[in-house]
């Protein structure tokens, strides 16, 4: 299943970051950042509910980056 996400993130570094972050929670099976168009695209591993690994991907991106923001 794939999703698409509004985050907020200040620079394109960041952006990679949170990917990285993003790709190895358990549930991702593939994530892509973009920072031009502020959005996260997630495809989900089968049979993962997207609501509970989010929680897990936002967790995981903000050890990263504190201030960033995922809309889900």
């Amino acid at each position: 299943m794939r999703k698409n996400y509004k985050i907020e993130v200040d620079c394109a570094n960041c952006a990679n970051k949170m990917e990285e972050a993003a790709r190895k929670t358990p549930g991702v099976q593939e994530v892509t950042v973009n920072f031009m168009t502020q959005k996260m695209i997630v495809d989900f591993e089968e049979g993962k509910d997207p609501k509970e690994v989010m929680k897990e991907v936002l967790k995981n991106c903000k050890k990263v980056e504190d201030d960033c923001e995922i809309y889900f």
